[in-house]
């Protein structure tokens, strides 16, 4: 295999402006919102050539938020405490702290976004 197997995601939303709000705050980025014929996407910033996937949110009636159900995504961070600080103050809820995993794989921690969807994050430090 030639390149890491995740290429793209899409992280569903009820109210756009809202979660678009959450996301620019907690993680400090811009969030382009682009209406794809009915389909509102929020694109996360993406570089050609960076590592990671990119990805975006998506309100749409078919994609419903759950904080039970489905995939977990990670994002990656250079330490879970700064973006997990600003989570309860952008209208999230931490569901698991900074928790160590071990000392190879580093840290990680839990969320429910603004949405209700539940999201990790990952960092060595």
């Amino acid at each position: 295999m030639e390149e890491n197997m995740v290429g793209w995601f899409e992280i569903p939303a009820t109210d756009m402006q809202r979660a678009k709000a959450f996301y620019d705050t907690v993680f400090q980025i811009e969030i382009g919102v682009h209406d794809l014929g009915g389909v509102l996407m929020g694109w996360f910033p993406f570089e050609e050539g960076k590592a990671g996937a990119a990805g975006s949110l998506v309100q749409h009636e078919d994609y419903k938020p759950s904080l039970t159900h489905g995939t977990v995504i990670y994002f990656s961070c250079k330490d879970v405490a700064n973006e997990l600080g600003r989570v309860e103050a952008a209208g999230g809820e931490v569901l698991r702290p900074k928790t160590k995993i071990s000392d190879e794989h580093g840290f990680m921690a839990v969320f429910k976004d603004s949405e209700g969807n539940r999201i990790a994050l990952h960092s060595q430090a």
